[in-house]
């Protein structure tokens, strides 16, 4: 059992999953309504400045309504995994790969929102 509790923190990135269907509506809306700027544009999605937070809109085929994925950074992600093990907090590797060598790993919350816990370095 971990005793020690790791930093955590906020990270700056939110993430809303959305479906095909739903993406150039939800772009328009933060681009020409919001007037967001908007930071990068691929394939896969885009991403907007946030205040002082990116939101990354990702098109999800898979899914039939938008998911909101949140991003939390600590000082130790071996650490973390053990501690938020211990705490009963569940593991979601499967939600989505990671590039190969990043330091962070899935978890969901109780209600089953989705957070990505990276090391400082991958913030």
């Amino acid at each position: 059992m971990t005793n020690i509790r790791p930093g955590f923190q906020g990270g700056r990135n939110i993430a809303m999953k959305i479906p095909p269907y739903q993406y150039k509506p939800a772009r328009d809306f933060y681009e020409s309504v919001l007037g967001l700027p908007l930071l990068e544009e691929h394939e896969s999605g885009c991403s907007f400045e946030f205040g002082p937070l990116h939101l990354h809109l990702d098109i999800l085929p898979a899914i039939g309504q938008p998911e909101l994925w949140l991003e939390v950074i600590t000082d130790d992600t071996a650490l973390a995994a053990d501690y938020l093990a211990d705490e009963g907090v569940v593991r979601r590797d499967e939600a989505e790969q990671l590039p190969e060598g990043f330091d962070g790993f899935w978890i969901s919350n109780p209600a089953g929102i989705i957070h990505l816990v990276a090391g400082f370095g991958e913030a």
